[in-house]
């Protein structure tokens, strides 16, 4: 029997069937299309996909992707980073000009001789190595790892159990 359904729906879909348009007043034919139901249905699907391509490539690559929740416009990305790159350099001015300060006031104390007191080796003392940096997780952040990966795990089971109670 599943057959038989599946021929007579196979037959229905590629009988042809003619869709005619009239003037109403005079019933004169304007145009006539022959259609199947096979191609209804391709040409309302491919439209249906391009309109959707259409419409994400609009919203992809045009201004209005900023009013998606978690896009930010690239001029506020563009600001982001010249004020990270600006607050870095004035940090770096803020050391050398402390250092500066220090030499001279241990000139002022009589620490330091005025001979001995040079502003570019003062200067020099306060560039950062990065090899200096110390790179390793602290026992507060390991800890704080921990503690989320502890967490995940616990919702992940969680969810899982919800799911298979969901399915009983």
């Amino acid at each position: 029997m599943t057959k038989k359904k599946k021929k007579n729906l196979r037959k229905k879909l590629f009988i042809k069937n003619r869709l005619v348009v009239l003037n109403e007043d005079t019933f004169e034919e304007t145009f006539s299309f022959r259609l199947t139901l096979m191609n209804v249905f391709v040409t309302f699907t491919l439209g249906g996909i391009f309109l959707i391509l259409i419409t994400t490539f609009i919203i992809a690559f045009s201004p209005l992707r900023e009013f998606i929740p978690g896009y930010s416009s690239t001029e506020l990305k563009r600001n982001a980073t010249k004020l990270a790159i600006k607050s870095d350099s004035l940090e770096t001015a803020l050391r050398q000009n402390e250092a500066y300060i220090k030499g001279i006031q241990k000139v002022l104390k009589g620490e330091m001789e005025y001979s001995k007191f040079n502003r570019d080796s003062i200067l020099a003392e306060t560039v950062e190595d990065p090899s200096d940096l110390n790179m390793k997780a602290s026992d507060a952040e390991i800890k704080l790892r921990e503690e989320v990966t502890a967490a995940e795990k616990e919702m992940k089971t969680k969810s899982q159990d919800k799911k298979k109670s969901d399915k009983k």
